[in-house]
């Protein structure tokens, strides 16, 4: 799964004022025009710069390709409990049958069976996976999770988001991306 990205609209990659994104996935990205915005309410710093430029009768300004923000802005130390953030916690895959079409999101312990709607109840489902479990416990239905559904850190959110990236990546973004992974032995 990847998020489609247009290199057309000049996107603006967003970094914290630590220098690391504000998410991975999605990438936190900005329409050239937001960034702009941003740069005259000298709330970013300009880092890199697109080849294309934006022009009124009296200004020019190359469009930013990468800006860090002037405030830090503190991470959420949980995420949302979303069906998106389930579905990242769990790799964008079935937790049965490890697929990843037509997901769903399924309750471990049904619902009809005391099951609560939370993080530690909840997985990434296929449709056919959900529907022959159904409103059956995990061992009479004969299936048991991949992994056992827990409630992620932002951390857990960004290093699986790491695995889907956009289509497209500029290459001013390259030296801010992923620059905390761990090297290569050579």
């Amino acid at each position: 799964m990847t998020i489609a990205v247009s290199q057309d609209l000049s996107p603006t990659l967003v970094l914290n004022a630590d220098f690391r994104p504000l998410s991975y996935y999605p990438l936190s990205l900005w329409s050239w025009q937001d960034a702009i915005k941003a740069v005259f309410l000298d709330r970013v710093t300009i880092l890199a710069e697109y080849d294309r430029a934006v022009r009124s009768p009296t200004f020019s300004m190359r469009l930013p390709s990468v800006v860090c923000l002037k405030t830090y802005v503190k991470p959420a130390r949980h995420p949302a409990f979303t069906r998106f953030n389930v579905f990242l916690r769990d790799r964008f895959q079935c937790q049965y049958c490890g697929s990843p079409h037509e997901l769903t999101f399924d309750h471990v312990i049904p619902r009809s069976k005391g099951g609560l709607t939370t993080w530690e109840n909840v997985v990434a489902a296929c449709s056919p996976c959900n529907l022959k479990k159904g409103g059956l416990m995990p061992k009479a239905a004969g299936m048991i999770p991949h992994q056992t559904p827990y409630q992620p850190s932002v951390h857990d959110l960004h290093n699986n988001g790491r695995l889907f990236p956009p289509n497209f990546l500029h290459e001013s973004w390259l030296d801010y991306l992923y620059w905390d992974s761990e090297l290569d032995p050579e």
